[in-house]
């Protein structure tokens, strides 16, 4: 049995675009960037940061060109998709992707904070998806996990 399946947890990097194909199918894509933290040799505390292409199809598609916006805390589930073209220039082109198959949105930005991942106004608390801890501040060495 094989699996293809990818789950990513990061910020909108751009409005998702939206299009119609000619068949009348509705198709939204996307940036996500996430990012982790480490220690390095010198005990310096990095931050590598990676960018990844996502494709909603349908009425998913629909939904995320309708509600997210650069900056917003978003969860993607999905399959990695690769592809590839010959550009007008003659070269060859590749791409990865991420086709989406769920969205979560994350806590809604709104006004001009929105596009610097500024939080405003929320939802009252039962309205509210929890918080997600960051773990940023505190590294886990392997000799800390109990099995």
């Amino acid at each position: 049995m094989n699996l293809n399946k990818v789950m990513i947890l990061g910020n909108l990097t751009r409005d998702p675009e939206s299009r119609t194909t000619p068949s009348g199918q509705t198709v939204a894509t996307f940036g996500v960037a996430t990012n982790r933290f480490y220690t390095d040799q010198q005990k310096q505390k990095q931050q590598k940061v990676e960018f990844h292409n996502i494709v909603a199809w349908g009425r998913l598609g629909e939904i995320c060109a309708q509600y997210l916006k650069k900056g917003q805390l978003v969860f993607a589930e999905g399959r990695i998709e690769s592809r590839s073209w010959n550009a007008p220039d003659g070269t060859k082109k590749f791409r990865t992707e991420i086709i989406a198959e769920n969205i979560q949105f994350g806590p809604k930005l709104s006004g001009a904070g929105g596009a610097t991942g500024e939080k405003t106004e929320r939802a009252p608390r039962a309205a509210q998806q929890e918080e997600i801890p960051s773990f940023q501040e505190e590294e886990i060495e392997v000799k800390d996990i109990p099995f």
